[in-house]
């Protein structure tokens, strides 16, 4: 009940002795209202929190336990711990899906399509399940050719040699769609190194552990207008092209192509267009502004544009999954630029994208200015400009939302004033990648940055405005901040480390700071965001340092030997470091540390005042560092079977960027403080997530089929 509601329960000539002195007692029913509200909406959570689909986290496992669903050791007592409880570790490790499905799969066992669901229940993967005996190369029986049939000639057909005229199956060999026979393998009983696949009782589990993050009617990137050669990504980047997964028809169905996130063939695109190609699927090419504009099934061409050596016809569109590649008739070039969706792999959600992001709720009443095609503003620029002369006199409008609608390029955005108490926000709405491209010619580096700069109130140590960026990805030069800025928050975002990329991938200015901040108090706080290298140097008045928070995020340098943060002649950057679950790729230099927590330093870590701060569960290269007390710490925690750290990619744009490679020691892939690995993926729970499958798998397969795990990706 509302606290009106309440005061209108008391007699009127309580009512009117409270109005006489004052309203004491109409205060007190207002906190009785409001500790009611809590009563009431704890039952009403508690009536929730009977029921699978509707519980908290933390109550998934107790209902699990009503159903006879063991959770492993390990991660029971990890789950005793409140803190880890509260970084997400249930829901990844007792999945809740899997806990409503306990008893429907105990029926199901032994059943092929179970494994594929057990891998989307538990761990979150998709997976395809291969019964390597029907692939076993056999000698057909001669009473078998007299058979009647379809099955009959399906058996004839089984086990036979491969068909070297048959592209479509050469392209699949040693894949999970491999169709082509095999041979019996028969690897010692004791072997550790080895397990035969192809066997009477062999089952394989394919996984694909990345998902797909789709890039919807983006600008393509136009390389050559008179040949008229495009990249899909619009960073000038070679992309591999992957699959949109469609869901399987009914749980009884074994995943194909079209079911997982597969990356496209230049072979499996040209036989099977039709399923990859439109509007609403994995690909699909605009040559104009308009949803008429779109290429039909009969303009593709699928081939190899590796030297950009095909000479398409007029009125075809060449296109290359492989590289990301785009191709026109010469001359044939749309003025309006061409449009491209489609699908890549990264690990999580990470830097920016049309991911789902939640908004924060804004300190007070906020300002909205869009900007978009369709919108009031058509650039970035306009839209700050307007709201910074809307504001002159009117206090009330110090805070503002800049809000981008569409996944266009922005080429205006050079510079950002703010003015004292100002609180601005420049972010991406949902479902939406727009990029901030910094032009200037090779060489004029003053040109190539993004300048924030904020006036000062009062004296100068006193810096009062705000500014948050989210969602933004911003290339070709660095973010610099300067004047009175009193805190930055970067959010979802990714500053292209080394500024831009070459087509195979290289920065083209390795090291170069992608976040630069001199004379300035700020107070800096990246979450879920990749950046390059960070500089920082302390203005004149300073009394301490700046503050620095990191978290979920990534700090490439590009190069192990670089400085991922420092001062900008080389010295300690002048820096409160907080790092957690952070993944640096460079060398770090700070004045001071309060806390680094399940990070990968991969590079010197230096540290000047060792009597403050700590760090905890991360890795960082021992020998050449000097930090503050360490505790459990690799490798000098687990010796030389963790010295080194290997990553299965650390190029920027790569599927599996920042990804520890599959054979890193097991001491960093579970040395986090909750039993998973350290550092941007750390949210990702890998480790627990093929524990708990491999247990699944086990407990739901018959005696003697023990199903193999082979990751795709």
């Amino acid at each position: 009940m509302t606290p009106d509601e309440l005061y209108a329960l008391l007699p009127a000539v309580h009512r009117r002795r409270d109005a006489e002195q004052g309203g004491p007692l109409r205060a007190l029913l207002t906190v009785v209202a409001e500790q009611a509200a809590v009563v009431q909406e704890d039952i009403e959570r508690l009536y929730d929190n009977w029921f699978i689909e509707t519980c908290d986290d933390w109550v998934v496992p107790y209902l699990g336990d009503l159903v006879g669903y063991e959770i492993l050791p390990q991660i029971a007592a990890a789950l005793s711990d409140d803190a880890v409880r509260a970084g997400g570790l249930p829901a990844a490790a007792v999945p809740r899906r899997d806990v409503a499905d306990a008893v429907v799969n105990r029926r199901r066992k032994g059943t092929l399509a179970l494994l594929e669901d057990l891998a989307t229940a538990v761990a979150g993967w998709p997976a395809r399940v291969v019964e390597y005996r029907r692939l076993l190369s056999v000698t057909q029986p001669v009473r078998r050719y007299t058979s009647d049939g379809g099955d009959a000639r399906r058996r004839l057909a089984s086990g036979t040699l491969a068909d070297v005229r048959d592209a479509g199956a050469l392209a699949r060999l040693g894949g999970p769609f491999d169709g082509v026979a095999r041979t019996v393998e028969v690897p010692r009983p004791d072997s550790t190194r080895r397990v035969g696949r192809y066997g009477v009782q062999s089952v394989g589990l394919h996984l694909w552990r990345l998902p797909t993050y789709s890039v919807t009617r983006a600008p393509a990137y136009c390389l050559d207008r008179d040949r008229a050669c495009y990249l899909f990504n619009v960073l000038a980047v070679d992309t591999p092209l992957f699959t949109a997964p469609v869901p399987e028809p009914s749980s009884f169905h074994i995943a194909d192509e079209t079911n997982v996130p597969e990356p496209i063939g230049r072979r499996a695109l040209a036989d099977r267009l039709y399923d990859y190609y439109g509007p609403r699927k994995s690909l699909c090419v605009w040559t104009g502004p308009q949803d008429a504009d779109v290429v039909g099934l009969d303009r593709i061409v699928v081939a190899d544009l590796s030297g950009w050596r095909w000479r398409p016809r007029r009125g075809e569109v060449v296109v290359d999954p492989v590289l990301g590649r785009l191709m026109l008739a010469p001359g044939a070039a749309p003025a309006h630029g061409v449009r491209v969706t489609y699908h890549h792999a990264f690990s999580g959600d990470l830097g920016g994208g049309e991911y789902p992001r939640p908004e924060p709720a804004p300190d007070g009443p906020a300002e909205r200015y869009r900007v978009g095609p369709a919108e009031d503003h058509h650039s970035i620029a306009d839209a700050i400009g307007r709201w910074r002369a809307e504001k002159r006199g009117h206090e009330h409008k110090a805070e503002a939302i800049v809000e981008i609608t569409a996944g266009e390029v922005y080429e205006d955005l050079t510079e950002i004033r703010l003015d004292p108490g100002d609180r601005l926000t420049v972010r991406a709405a949902d479902g939406v990648r727009p990029v901030v491209r910094l032009t200037g010619r090779r060489g004029e580096d003053r040109e190539r940055a993004l300048t924030i700069t904020g006036s000062w109130r009062g004296r100068r140590s006193e810096a009062t405005a705000q500014l948050v960026l989210d969602g933004l990805l911003v290339t070709g030069g660095g973010v610099r901040v300067r004047g009175g800025v009193g805190r930055l928050v970067v959010r979802h975002c990714t500053f292209v480390p080394g500024w831009a990329l070459e087509s195979r991938g290289t920065p083209l200015a390795p090291g170069a700071p992608s976040l630069d901040i001199a004379g300035s108090p700020v107070r800096t706080e990246i979450r879920h965001s990749v950046l390059g290298a960070i500089t920082v140097s302390a203005h004149d008045d300073a009394r301490e340092p700046n503050r620095l928070e990191v978290y979920d995020s990534v700090l490439d340098a590009t190069r192990e030997e670089a400085t991922a943060l420092g001062d900008p002649d080389g010295g300690p950057a002048q820096v409160l470091l907080t790092a957690r679950r952070t993944t640096v790729i460079g060398a770090v230099r700070a004045r001071a540390v309060e806390l680094v927590e399940n990070c990968l330093l991969a590079g010197q870590v230096w540290i000047d005042r060792q009597d403050q701060g700590s760090v905890r569960f991360s890795w960082l290269p021992s020998e050449s560092s000097r930090t503050p007390s360490r505790f459990h710490c690799e490798p000098e925690h687990s010796g030389a079977a963790a010295a080194e750290l290997r990553f299965a990619d650390t190029r920027y744009g790569a599927p599996d960027y920042v990804r520890l490679a599959d054979d890193c020691a097991e001491a960093i892939r579970r040395g986090g403080d909750n039993g998973t690995e350290p550092g941007a993926l750390h949210h990702l729970f890998q480790p627990q997530r093929e524990d708990n499958l491999r247990t699944r798998l086990a407990e739901y397969t018959p005696a003697g089929c023990d199903p193999g795990l082979f990751f795709v990706t």
